[in-house]
């Protein structure tokens, strides 16, 4: 990667949500894939291999629901716009979702192991996992995060015969500049 800085995004990416259902009336539900559609990623590249710096930001009202799998019934657009809705309500709240990175080892070419902080729903925690950025750039990886760290209480239905599980993933997939 070029040292500099260098800014991406929905143009240059994709950063979504994957949730899964779980208890009594599982079949009822969908595992649903969350694409937020508003996202910006500045990576500081150093001269030296490794010195990477990351800072991401999310708007919370751009979460569009892509797909859901599975379920009694097909999604609709009303059940989307449902979904959507008690999101922005009642799980974030309108409130900014951030990422700063505190460590970053690795290079391009391979595993990138990245430690960090996550701010969202109005807290912040600690936060390390690893990503992969080929030599050509391309950048991707899967996040796990538990909701109930940021105090997320993970959607329940049905009189909590139907739940989301605690653990969602961020998957990231996206291309950076290359030199």
């Amino acid at each position: 990667m070029q040292p500099g800085t260098h800014t991406v995004g929905p143009g240059e990416g994709t950063l979504q949500v994957k949730t899964y259902r779980e208890g009594m009336a599982a079949k009822a539900g969908h595992d649903l894939i969350i694409e937020v559609t508003s996202w910006k990623a500045t990576v500081e590249a150093g001269e030296a291999p490794g010195e990477l710096a990351v800072e991401l930001s999310a708007d919370p009202r751009s979460l569009e629901v892509r797909d859901g799998h599975g379920g009694a019934k097909p999604l609709n657009d009303k059940d989307r716009a449902d979904i959507n809705k008690s999101i922005d309500d009642k799980v974030l709240k309108g409130q900014a979702i951030t990422f700063r990175s505190t460590s970053v080892e690795g290079d391009s070419g391979g595993p990138v192991s990245m430690s960090g902080e996550v701010a969202m729903a109005g807290e912040t925690r600690p936060i390390s996992f690893q990503l992969t950025i080929g030599s050509d750039g391309k950048v991707n990886g899967t996040i796990p995060l538990t909701q109930s760290d940021w105090g997320i209480k993970p959607y329940k239905g049905l009189m909590g015969a139907l739940k989301v599980r605690d653990e969602v993933e961020v998957v990231l997939d996206a291309q950076l500049p290359v030199g």
